[in-house]
């Protein structure tokens, strides 16, 4: 009978081995499931827009697009013909989630027609913006929305990846889903972007909530209370801390799928959404 010592650094490297392996293999799996989504999207893209056509056309309460706030539009990409359209309803701004092959107005058109334009290019059906192109979205919108500018945001049927940008103001991801479903009743997300909108949330109120780095504490020295005759003399001297200071994100999410307020007379714009046709 023979005896071999078993190298505890082999059995070390061996699990690295099968943790890369499982790793690599995850990767292979999300770039195929990609590639054909990605296929499948191409094939379906003028099918499925000659039928959103035919159902606007058709139905009137299939609408290319719908008003959810005072300065924000959620809709279905948009024609050339539609860009003086929107440039009359107040338009400033328009965020693309489409992929190139299925965006139908380039960015000189818009700015044409003195409309800033955000190119987000995001894969159809199954996946979501990412955080930082949340982020971009919600910048974009707020600095519109300033300037008294409505703000389009679209995708190519206006129901998923133009809906995962939603946040509502003091409500949960499902509360704000069912207002933008108020206002645009086939809105969908997929499940991986329904998890983005609520991953999203959680992110952003962890960091609303760090403490600002400049301090949270007021100190007291012994010579500030100099001259000062206080009834609560004797009792100990605690230190207070400061309430955490609410950042600018909140104050630029406020403008998404809520009734803005913008100060600095900026009068309130009185449209009418009229119905509007594809083409």
């Amino acid at each position: 009978m023979k005896i071999v010592d078993l190298d505890d650094s082999c059995e070390v490297k061996n699990s690295k081995q099968i943790v890369d392996y499982n790793y690599s293999r995850q990767i292979v799996t999300v770039d195929a499931k990609r590639v054909l989504v990605g296929a499948g999207a191409r094939i379906l893209f003028y099918p499925t827009l000659l039928y959103n056509v035919c159902r606007n056309k058709i139905q009137a309460e299939f609408r290319w697009w719908d008003q959810i706030d005072q300065y924000l539009l959620l809709g279905a990409v948009p024609f050339p013909k539609d860009v003086p359209r929107l440039k009359q309803l107040g338009v400033g701004g328009v965020i693309t989630l489409n992929e190139p092959y299925e965006t139908l107005v380039p960015t000189s058109l818009y700015r044409a027609h003195g409309i800033d334009h955000l190119v987000i290019p995001t894969r159809d059906y199954l996946f979501a913006p990412s955080f930082v192109d949340i982020d971009r979205a919600v910048n974009f919108i707020h600095k519109n929305a300033t300037s008294c500018r409505t703000t389009y945001v679209h995708c190519k049927a206006g129901r998923g990846r133009s809906t995962t940008i939603v946040e509502y103001k003091h409500m949960t991801p499902a509360s704000a889903l069912e207002y933008v479903r108020s206002r645009r009743p086939r809105v969908l997300l997929a499940p991986s972007q329904w998890k983005a909108v609520q991953e999203y949330r959680q992110w952003r109120i962890a960091s609303t909530a760090t403490p600002s780095p400049s301090g949270d504490a007021v100190l007291i020295t012994k010579a500030d209370l100099e001259g000062y005759h206080s009834p609560s003399q004797g009792k100990e001297l605690a230190l207070v801390p400061r309430g955490a200071r609410t950042r600018p994100m909140i104050a630029k999410l406020s403008c998404l799928f809520a009734s803005l307020k913008v100060s600095g007379g900026c009068a309130p714009i009185n449209m009418k959404l009229t119905e509007a046709p594809a083409c």
